[in-house]
């Protein structure tokens, strides 16, 4: 169950690194108004997502349930903050509107999002010791 985590977590930070990079060439630090996808949800989602990531792989070389469980409840928040912005996201895609984020391939959004889900479910259940 720990390397199956993993392997969904570093895949899932890969698609998500696509987005950023995406983002980012588009102009999306420069995005300020209102109904756009602003540089500090998406840069904490990012941040804490690879902090997490960090103390997973320091999880898998230590054991220690304490940061397996700390991995997991910083997974929450980043599910939380992915949840946000897939919501302005959704919401532009119905008003065509052109923010840096609307050239997200509709394909690696919606993997993103199911890997990041089972990366979710994984983490906690290695956390709970479950499979182990």
């Amino acid at each position: 169950m720990d390397w199956a985590a993993l392997v969904t977590w570093v895949i899932t930070a890969g698609g998500g690194f696509v987005m950023l990079a995406i983002w980012l060439k588009r102009g999306g630090m420069q995005q300020t108004s209102g109904g756009r996808i602003r540089p500090a949800l998406i840069m904490s989602h990012f941040l804490l997502a690879a902090t997490g990531l960090v103390l997973w792989v320091v999880y898998l070389a230590d054991d220690s349930s304490t940061l397996a469980w700390i991995a997991f409840a910083l997974l929450l928040v980043v599910a939380l903050l992915g949840f946000t912005m897939f919501g302005v996201w959704a919401r532009q895609r119905s008003r065509r509107e052109e923010a840096a984020e609307q050239h997200f391939p509709i394909a690696v959004v919606g993997l993103h999002g199911l890997l990041a889900a089972t990366t979710l479910v994984l983490v906690f259940l290695a956390a709970a010791g479950i499979g182990s």
